[in-house]
Parts: structure tokens; C-alpha cells; sequence
């Protein structure tokens, strides 16, 4: 009888043979399953623990990620703050270089005109003396001659100015002043007399003042004017009053004329309506002589002289302050390219750049 195995779950016999195969078989069944399921496992442990890592490494990126970009922010925000900071000091510098620059400019050029004006004066002053000397140079020569000229020309203004009054040489020898004029109306009425006499010397003489006024009562004149190319030492300005007898150079002539004669025609208007001749020439003689028509008289010379001084002024003022302003803005260019060219070295890129203080670029065809 051969060997048999009974199987104690189902009572089934079989052969030992068969069974133990199948036992074998079983076994190594089963074994090849924990295998397999053990390397699955083992796999699944393997990806689970790689996707982990994986994650792990995302995961450190993205905080690296985040540190850069919270470091680059932080970084621009510093730059940006540079930016401005630079801004903020390179606006003091160019300010305060401004200031320096006119202060300087001004300070210089307040010496330099200084300087420039005092050799202007200096100059102007030497070319006066100069020119006076020449001038009484060439009127050298015979003392009558130039009196005789001098004479022509009084009476050449008088007649261009008053055309309807007589005037009349006195002539050598007679008693009496160089020039007589006979204020006439329109209609030939006379207003009365004004005696001139031209004097071309060196020096001021009182007697000429007394030798006139004994020519004014020989002649029934109501005024008299000398016209000197030298005033009293006293005369502070070029038209003035004493003793009754006007003293005027020939600059100032033609106002004093005007308003002279103008006076004589008034009062012998005035005259002829009241027929008072006596009383009006009374009058007229203490008007023209007296200290309110005196202070009109320079107060229309002063008027004069100042405006033809401001004329002067001005010309001068105007071209000294366009020159002045000139020159301050090539300083204050010249002071900003320089700091902006020195910055660009320091700051390069970073620095804005400013169009109008770049060169321009060069074309090439």
C-alpha cells in the first residue's frame, strides 16, 4: 500500500508525493507573494519617501525663493532710497554751489567795476583836462577876435530864437553892452530892452557885473546877462543870479532867453491893460530879480541837468547789468556740468541722467 496523506481540512488523501507538491508549491506560492508584496511595498516606500524629499526640496527652493526675493526687495527699496538721497544731496550741492557761485561772481564783479569805474574816472577826468587844454589852445590869438566871434553867436541864437525882436550889435567904441535885445510883439509893440555882454577869459571878474549895470541905466534896460565861459568861484551851478545881473555860459542860453523874455512880454501885456507902465516895469524888475523867479529858473536848470544825467545813467546801468547777468549764468553752467560730470564718475549708471547736460551723440554715415 502506498503512502498516504490526508488532508485535514477536506479529508481528501493523496499520495505523499502529489501532496507534498503541492505543499511545496503552496509554500513557494506564497513566498513569491510576500516577495512581490514586499518589494511593492518597499517600492511604494521608496516613491513615498522620493516624492517627500521632492517636496522638501520644492519646498526649501521656494523658501530660498522667497528670501531672495524678500533680499532683492529689500535691496531695491535700499536703492531706491539711495536714488532719492543722492537726488536730495546732489539738489543741496547744485544749490548751495549756486550761492557760492553768485556770491562769488557778484564779489568780483563789484571789485572789478570798482576797479573799472575808478579807471573810467581817472581816464575821463585826464581827457576833460585835455580837452580843455587843447581847446584853449586853438582859441589862442587875439582877445578881440574871439570877443568879436563870441558876440556873432549870441546874436545868431537871439535872432534864430526871436525872429520879431530887434537885435543889435553894439559897436567898437560905443558905450554899452556886446548885445542889444528889443523884445517886440507880432505887432511891433516893445516890452523892453535886455543888454547882453560876452565875456571869453580865463578868469571871473567882478567889475564886469558894475560895468554892466551902469550899461543897463545908460541904456533903460530892464535886464542884463552875462555869458562867461568861466562863473564866479561861488557858482556851484551854470546859471545864476547877483546883484540883479544874470550870469549864464552859452550851454544855457537858449532857457534863460526863452524865460527872460517871456517875463518882459508878460508884464507889458499886463502894462497895456493897466497903463501903469511905471509900476509894471517896477515889477517886472523885481520879479525877474527876485528869489522866486531865481528858484524857478535853477529849478529848471536842475530838472535839465538831471535828466540829462539819468539819460547817461541808464545807457550805462543797462549795459553793465546785461554784461553783469551774462557772465553769472556761463559761471553757474560752467559749475553744474562740472559737479554733474564729477557725479556721473561716482554714481555712473545710477545717476539720472539730464538731456540738456549730456554731449550729443555722434552720427556716423
Amino acid at each position: 500500500m502506498k503512502n498516504t496523506i490526508k488532508c485535514p481540512k477536506c479529508g481528501h488523501e493523496f499520495p505523499a508525493s502529489e501532496g507534498l507538491m503541492s505543499h511545496l508549491k503552496e509554500e513557494a506560492s506564497l513566498e513569491i507573494e510576500k516577495k512581490v508584496r514586499a518589494e511593492i511595498e518597499s517600492e511604494k516606500n521608496l516613491e513615498l519617501q522620493d516624492l517627500k524629499k521632492t517636496l522638501q526640496e520644492k519646498d526649501q527652493k521656494i523658501d530660498e525663493f522667497r528670501d531672495k526675493e524678500l533680499e532683492l526687495r529689500e535691496k531695491s527699496r535700499k536703492l531706491e532710497e539711495k536714488e532719492k538721497d543722492l537726488e536730495l544731496e546732489t539738489q543741496r550741492r547744485i544749490d548751495e554751489e549756486k550761492k557760492k557761485i553768485e556770491e562769488d561772481t557778484a564779489k568780483r564783479l563789484i571789485d572789478e567795476h570798482h576797479l573799472k569805474d575808478l579807471e573810467k574816472d581817472k581816464k575821463i577826468s585826464d581827457m576833460e583836462k585835455l580837452v580843455e587844454e587843447l581847446k584853449r589852445k586853438s582859441q589862442q590869438g587875439s582877445m578881440q577876435t574871439q570877443g568879436e566871434v563870441g558876440e556873432l553867436e549870441l546874436e545868431k541864437i537871439l535872432r534864430d530864437l526871436f525872429p520879431t525882436d530887434e537885435i543889435s550889435e553894439v559897436k567898437k567904441g560905443e558905450l554899452g553892452g556886446d548885445v542889444r535885445q528889443l523884445v517886440k510883439t507880432q505887432r511891433g509893440t516893445e516890452c523892453g530892452l535886455i543888454l547882453w555882454e560876452r565875456k571869453r577869459t580865463k578868469a571871473w571878474q567882478e567889475e564886469w557885473i558894475k560895468k554892466l549895470k551902469e550899461d543897463m541905466r545908460r541904456d533903460k534896460a530892464l535886464l542884463g546877462v552875462i555869458v562867461t565861459d568861466v562863473l564866479p568861484k561861488d557858482f556851484k551851478k551854470e546859471i545864476g543870479e547877483r546883484n540883479g545881473i544874470w550870469i549864464v555860459t552859452t550851454g544855457f542860453v537858449e532857457p534863460l532867453a526863452k524865460l527872460l523874455r517871456q517875463n518882459l512880454y508878460d508884464v507889458a501885456k499886463g502894462k497895456a491893460i493897466t497903463l501903469n507902465k511905471q509900476g509894471k516895469a517896477e515889477e517886472l524888475y523885481d520879479f525877474v530879480t527876485g528869489q522866486e523867479f531865481i528858484q524857478q529858473v535853477e529849478r529848471m536848470v536842475e530838472i535839465y541837468l538831471e535828466m540829462r544825467s539819468q539819460i547817461t545813467k541808464e545807457r550805462v546801468l543797462s549795459e553793465k547789468l546785461w554784461k553783469q547777468r551774462e557772465m553769472q549764468v556761463d559761471g553757474l553752467l560752467k559749475g553744474i556740468s562740472g559737479m554733474y560730470g564729477g557725479m556721473q564718475l561716482i554714481a555712473g549708471t545710477a545717476l539720472p541722467q539730464v538731456k540738456s547736460l549730456e554731449a550729443p551723440e555722434e552720427k556716423w554715415e
